[in-house]
């Protein structure tokens, strides 16, 4: 960001995340949590700032989801670089990102019309990075959440599944209301958008890591759901009325007892 308060927030966070390596769970967890209100308190000082003679209602809450999520994400992220000089460039691109959705989200925070098309374009970009960032970053701070970490055959553990399932749908609630909001205003839409997201989201998340889908191959295919999902809901929230609403809670809820059971559940 141009300013100086946006400029201080970054750093300060570059600090944070270079400290929050060396620590492990649940520190990590912590730290992490606190990074995330930091970004959120902070931006929302910053982008106050930018748009106390623009807005007559203050710094919409969408705005400060996304960099708090890249926060949030990167402190998880960070632990997949191995402790050396990769540290410094991983780090640097991750402030890069922070620094780029801040800046946006200032601009859009600050706007008086609708956000055009290009910086649609741009925050859903943003968006997709966020959210492979963070489902990585939580695979990374779940202990076990990474395939490998427990071993070729080894059990999955029922709690593992429920933890990761946990942190990922949080994470996708916040990216998808964040995407819904550039679509409607009416907050029981975003809301209900941001949910069956979130709903997604973690489904596929228990099912991919009862799956053990290697490496960093499970976050990239929960960014592809979670891509499906905002092509799916991408229209006007007028087409979504109550009676669909109903049918798609009832699957997700069915959907996500089956994949639940199945893993608990003993399988040959």
């Amino acid at each position: 960001m141009r300013n100086a308060g946006g400029r201080e927030l970054v750093v300060g966070a570059g600090v944070v995340l270079a400290l929050g390596r060396f620590v492990d769970p649940p520190v990590a967890w912590i730290v992490a949590a606190l990074l995330l209100l930091a970004i959120v308190l902070g931006a929302l000082q910053v982008f106050g700032e930018a748009t106390a003679t623009t807005r007559a209602h203050g710094v919409p809450i969408e705005s400060l989801l996304e960099p708090a999520v890249l926060a949030f994400g990167g402190v998880g992220a960070m632990r997949l670089v191995p402790v050396g000089l990769l540290l410094i460039p991983a780090l640097a691109v991750v402030l890069w990102v922070l620094n780029r959705s801040l800046a946006l989200e200032a601009r859009l925070a600050a706007a008086t019309s609708p956000p055009s098309g290009a910086e649609r374009t741009a925050i859903l970009g943003l968006t997709m990075v966020a959210g492979l960032g963070a489902f990585a970053g939580m695979a990374a701070l779940v202990p076990g959440g990474l395939p490998e970490a427990s071993g070729p055959g080894a059990p999955t553990n029922p709690a593992l599944v429920l933890a990761l399932a946990a942190s990922d749908g949080l994470v996708a609630f916040l990216l998808a209301y964040r995407v819904a909001a550039l679509r409607s205003s009416n907050i029981r839409d975003v809301g209900w958008a941001a949910s069956t997201g979130a709903a997604v989201v973690a489904i596929a998340a228990a099912a991919l890591r009862t799956l053990e889908i290697p490496w960093l191959l499970g976050p990239a295919l929960l960014v592809l759901v979670f891509f499906l999902w905002e092509a799916m809901h991408g229209g006007a929230p007028s087409r979504r009325r109550d009676p669909r609403r109903l049918w798609e809670a009832l699957l997700l809820v069915v959907v996500g007892l089956l994949v639940v059971a199945w893993s608990v559940g003993p399988r040959i």
